[in-house]
């Protein structure tokens, strides 16, 4: 569908909308904004024009606008994402959410926070601690990201498999729909059942449906007692498979993180500092919760009888600061080895986890693949990062790669996995997203797409293409 450039008159319709200093159109500026945290150059695409909405009313007016002239709209948070879903793949505009930062409520006797979608994770989660709170969303991320990114990729992180991923944070979201419409989605309640739950049609559905403005989000009492352990195997197989077990033995734990050994040592070149049992061991990092210490204690040596048992050399109260550092430098440590990466995020079911680690390894051998893989074991979620090798030419990699992905998710599919555990589909994977998903499940998405946004202005390209 072709689209109209963006030109003096959109430009001075857009500045009376945001004023002229929310608008950008030297190319150095808009730059930063052809690209999310992507590398590779081959996935960025320079917009024409950006954007800083500083309101809800502005937003709309745009979209507004964008329907008018037919242009195309593209959200953007933080600009965290990894899978292409902020980029202007047809020009247009990138709407910019990021002076929308202000956390408007923290309600500490029913438990919820309001904020606007510019609100970094971590600060939100600072927030709620200063009241003795907890927000339980905790997207690797979190330090950058920001709570509109995590609510329209559904975020998931190191705590999903205790507290859900970020559409279990959510009670209600107020958006800006495809046709420029405010629109309130969801209510703070803990449970309805009154006709279609478009709050979390649109929660996950990568800015193809609407423009996140403002969430009231759930908040937790802050848990008192809390442990993380680290478990060292040498057998890959054996340290991923604990995972069931433990869940088996009736203990929900808050995070369980796997790093494979040569990611390790990966992460101790990045941070410049030996790890505890790197030489040769694979990491199983488990963080569990306790109604008190003597049920933190019983907790405690199920977790180390199970792993153990499990093959485990060593198993250790680790230290909290310097293991969650170690695991959330997995995505830095991979950057600074290589700017041309591919970043799979693939999910299968937790008890599938051992048997697609195993392939993994298997067709990394097969094509000579550099892999360096971490895990959200407890639910599945496994990032595979492949780094280009120094003696391939990039046409010669991205076969490999190719060819590398048919096998792999022919196999995922088989055990009922999905392309995607946490960082969406974008326009990175659109086109395995079209080839693997059922032909039927795809139609009513784009039914949905075409409905609702029918000039295909938010986002387009993205997840699929509309025929």
């Amino acid at each position: 569908m072709p689209y109209t450039p963006i030109n003096d008159e959109i430009l001075t319709r857009l500045k009376e909308i945001a004023g002229s200093k929310n608008v950008l159109t030297e190319t150095d500026a808009m730059q930063p904004y052809s690209h999310d945290e992507v590398t590779d150059p081959a996935y960025h695409h320079m917009p024409e024009a950006v954007v800083f909405a500083e309101s809800a009313q502005q937003a709309a007016a745009i979209v507004q606008l964008a329907n008018e002239y037919h242009f195309p709209v593209v959200p953007r948070g933080a600009g965290t994402g990894l899978a292409c879903g902020a980029v202007p793949i047809y020009g247009g505009i990138v709407l910019s959410l990021e002076k929308m930062n202000h956390i408007l409520e923290i309600n500490t006797d029913s438990l919820y926070a309001v904020v606007e979608p510019g609100v970094r994770t971590s600060d939100l989660q600072k927030a709620a601690e200063e009241k003795g709170l907890f927000y339980a969303g905790d997207p690797c991320s979190g330090d950058s990201c920001f709570i509109g990114g995590n609510i329209a990729t559904n975020a998931g992180g190191n705590r999903a498999v205790k507290y859900g991923t970020t559409r279990h944070q959510v009670y209600s979201i107020e958006i800006v729909n495809p046709t420029g419409r405010i629109v309130q989605l969801g209510a703070r309640l803990q449970k309805q059942s009154t006709g279609y739950c478009l709050d979390q049609l649109v929660i996950g559905s990568e800015g193809t449906l609407g423009i996140i403005t403002k969430a009231t989000l759930k908040l937790l009492p802050k848990p008192r007692y809390k442990l993380d352990l680290l478990a060292v195997f040498d057998d890959t197989a054996a340290s991923i498979g604990v995972v069931n077990k433990i869940i088996k033995a009736g203990i929900t734990p808050t995070c369980v993180e796997f790093m494979d050994n040569i990611t390790i040592k990966s992460v101790e070149r990045y941070l410049n500092e030996t790890l505890q049992g790197s030489d040769t061991g694979n990491y199983l990092i488990v963080e569990v919760e306790g109604t008190s210490e003597d049920d933190l204690d019983d907790k405690a040596i199920v977790l180390d009888e199970l792993c153990t048992a499990s093959g485990a050399s060593s198993v250790l109260v680790a230290d909290p600061a310097r293991i969650w550092q170690a695991r959330k430098a997995f995505a830095e440590a991979v950057r600074a080895e290589s700017l041309i990466v591919c970043k799979e995020d693939v999910v299968v079911p937790v008890d599938q986890e051992p048997r697609l680690l195993a392939r993994i390894l298997e067709l990394a051998r097969k094509y000579g693949l550099i892999t360096r893989i971490a895990s959200h074991a407890g639910d599945g979620n496994i990032h595979l990062n492949i780094l280009k090798n120094e003696d391939l030419t990039y046409e010669q990699w991205e076969e490999k790669v190719s060819e590398n992905q048919q096998e792999l998710y022919r196999f995922i599919y088989q055990l009922g996995g999905r392309l995607s555990g946490e960082h969406g589909i974008g326009s990175k994977r659109k086109a395995l997203m079209e080839e693997f998903t059922n032909p039927d499940e795809l139609a009513m998405m784009r039914a949905v797409k075409k409905a609702l946004d029918p000039n295909n202005i938010l986002n387009p390209g993205k997840i699929f293409d509309v025929e």
